[in-house]
């Protein structure tokens, strides 16, 4: 049932808490293959025992320096976003949402009523991205300043290299019929790449490198947080209390993460599915990085523990329709799936009772909490959507069984469901808390475009990859290869053209939705978005079916802090 291939990971040795003691224990390569390491340490360790008053004093009188350089540079255009910029690459913009937002007003409004008239390609592109990214209605035809009478983007532009940069990522924001920032993306990314090759600057180079294969729409802040602190070498004055404070502050976040991380390892190992599943996934920590990604404001720390628990058992019922049951058997736990009644597993076999038993006391567990929180029992809400992947799965073994390889269309409708994306936004959705109406409830309920793209995205990524997971034997079904045989003599490179086009459309579409300030709160846009920019992460294996670009981050996030 390679069909599935929800949220792939790659392995945790059994035993879970115990085995993930010291950094550098060479009982943790199965979770990250380590080099040797100089210095030790317990993960059960709380870090903020390391840090002193006097660090969270300093914090502080950082925070209140960065604040008032905010201040100042407000009433200075280019300098203002410049610093929007910097503390979101940094990943401590949670800190500065009202500077962030009172700047991005002006300038919006500013825009709005004397339109764009400044001539300097960087400073036009920045408040582009920037107003876009904070749900701001900028045209894309700011950027007609900068072509030729022909309708071309005038070449002088190639020396440009800042103001390459700056479009090459505003175009990443996009939408549907936007041309001119199609043509933006293949103007600036075909010079930034030509004019590589002449930089003498080292560090520069590098910047560009890292712009073209890490736009900032298109990648995780705090997972590129180090990569950009090493980027962004400062001239401005501020940049150097930014980069001291972005340093403390990753610090006190990587400690936020290390107490989760124990809480989830405990609850999956007193859960005992690993115990009982012997050939299913047992990999919490990989788990753990979906919703470090999805909610990464630090003050959600009980919705990120509680949104692990579903995306478990996604990766486990998974194993049971790839791994474990038969046909009949699957049958018979979907139907009893979809009666969501215990009484209905007393046929099944124990793994099937042990599992539903968890997955049960997963959705009464966060139900209540969504209900003591914010008023709203969502159990419904969640039964169904438990409902939906299982009946999903359903569909792709039996195409498995049956050797019937379905139209192209067929498997994305169905792929976009057994992606589990659906069930990740649900959950997440509730224990947000924002926005919960029977309006909202009923649009989430029923697979609402922000959902089904985010979802697709992550279906074709995965296909894109074409690899197995590590744990997983068998055929491993793909749009690919439904299109490949629905379109006789297309050959395997046109079919991934073709993904990777459909993929390009996908993030026009979620970027249509995100732009969209109703009906779904920002953080809820946010999660959707940061699936998507997860998913290269988690999909991009190498030829040893390793993830090893995710691996380093493992590292420097949940392990690797800065000298302080």
């Amino acid at each position: 049932m390679g069909y599935s291939g929800a949220f792939y990971a790659f392995s945790i040795p059994s035993g879970g808490l115990n085995k993930i003691t010291e950094f550098g224990q060479s009982k943790f390569n199965n979770v990250v293959p380590l080099r040797p390491a100089s210095r030790k340490w317990s993960v059960a360790q709380d870090r903020t025992s390391l840090y002193k008053d006097e660090f969270y004093v300093k914090h502080a009188q950082r925070l209140d320096e960065v604040r008032n350089a905010f201040r100042e540079a407000g009433e200075n255009g280019v300098e203002g976003l410049m610093m929007i910029d910097a503390v979101q690459r940094f990943g401590i913009d949670y800190h500065f949402n009202e500077e962030i937002e009172a700047i991005l007003q002006r300038q919006y409004v500013n825009v709005s009523n004397h339109g764009e008239s400044i001539q300097d390609l960087y400073e036009v592109a920045l408040r582009f991205r920037l107003l876009r990214q904070q749900g701001f209605h900028v045209p894309a035809d700011v950027f007609n300043n900068f072509k030729t009478k022909e309708g071309k983007f005038n070449q002088d532009l190639r020396r440009d290299i800042k103001g390459l940069q700056g479009l090459y990522e505003a175009s990443q924001l996009r939408i549907e019929g936007e041309d001119i920032l199609d043509e933006a993306e293949r103007f600036s990314s075909s010079n930034l790449k030509a004019g590589l090759e002449h930089l003498v600057d080292h560090q520069e180079a590098t910047f560009v490198e890292h712009t073209l294969e890490h736009p900032y729409h298109k990648s995780l802040a705090r997972f590129m947080a180090k990569t950009f602190l090493n980027d962004l070498q400062g001239q401005n004055g501020w940049m150097t209390v930014l980069q001291e404070l972005a340093k403390m502050d990753f610090n006190m976040v990587q400690s936020t993460h290390q107490r989760e991380l124990l809480q989830i390892l405990k609850w999956w190992k007193d859960l005992g599915l690993a115990e009982e599943l012997k050939l299913a996934r047992d990999q919490p920590l990989k788990w753990y990085m979906w919703p470090m990604a999805i909610l990464p404001d630090p003050s959600l720390s009980d919705q990120r523990i509680e949104l692990t628990k579903p995306i478990s058992m996604i990766y486990i019922i998974d194993d049971i329709f790839d791994v474990y049951g038969t046909l009949d058997e699957l049958t018979l736990f979907t139907e009893a799936v979809n009666k969501w009644d215990i009484a209905a597993f007393e046929k099944l076999p124990n793994y099937m009772k042990i599992c539903f038993k968890g997955l049960d006391d997963v959705t009464n567990e966060i139900s209540n909490k969504v209900h003591k929180e914010h008023g709203w029992n969502p159990v419904d809400s969640i039964r169904k959507a438990w409902v939906s992947l299982c009946n999903a799965f359903l569909v792709e073994a039996e195409w498995f069984a049956s050797g019937h390889v379905p139209k192209a269309h067929e498997y994305l409708k169905n792929g976009v469901i057994s992606s589990g994306v659906h069930i990740v936004l649900v959950h997440s959705f509730f224990l947000l808390g924002h926005g919960i109406t029977i309006r909202n409830v009923e649009l989430v309920d029923n697979f609402p475009s922000i959902i089904t793209s985010t979802a697709a995205i992550l279906r074709l990524w995965d296909d894109l990859g074409s690899a197995k997971d590590e744990n997983q034997n068998g055929y491993d079904g793909s749009y690919i290869e439904c299109y490949m045989k629905e379109h006789q003599g297309s050959s395997m490179e046109n079919a991934r053209q073709n993904v990777i086009h459909m993929i390009s459309d996908l993030w026009k579409q979620l970027n249509k939705e995100c732009l969209s300030q109703q009906p779904f709160s920002a953080s809820f846009r946010q999660g959707s978005l940061n699936i998507a920019r997860m998913v290269p992460l988690m999909y991009s294996y190498d030829d040893t079916q390793s993830l090893p670009h995710l691996e380093e981050h493992i590292k420097s996030l949940l392990f690797e802090a800065f000298p302080y």
